[in-house]
């Protein structure tokens, strides 16, 4: 709504999720004695980012260049959902580990 092309929104919108979700499931969902927030699990968290980014931009913009914006709004939610479960899935077991 704002007139910038999609990947760009994308990216800006998956920054501010990114942050805060780092921190959100660093301090409250993943935290016992088996895991923390650190540098090296911030370098994880970076790594799985810059690919789950990557992926989900790719997907929305080649929906949005072969059906249109409109659908592109639409599988937004479809693709973060299924980016946000493998998500959880690796800081469960990879990101957030000892």
């Amino acid at each position: 709504h704002w007139g910038i092309p999609i990947a760009p929104a994308n990216v800006i919108g998956r920054i501010g999720g990114a942050l805060l979700g780092y921190w959100l499931n660093g301090r409250f969902t993943f935290a016992d004695e088996h895991h923390r927030m650190g540098s090296k699990q911030f370098a994880r968290f970076l790594l799985m980012w810059l690919c789950m980014t990557f992926m989900s931009t790719f997907l929305i913009e080649v929906v949005d260049r072969q059906i249109g914006r409109g659908w592109a709004w639409l599988s937004k939610p479809v693709v973060e959902l299924m980016l946000g479960l493998l998500g959880f899935v690796l800081s469960r077991y990879w990101i957030y580990k000892r």
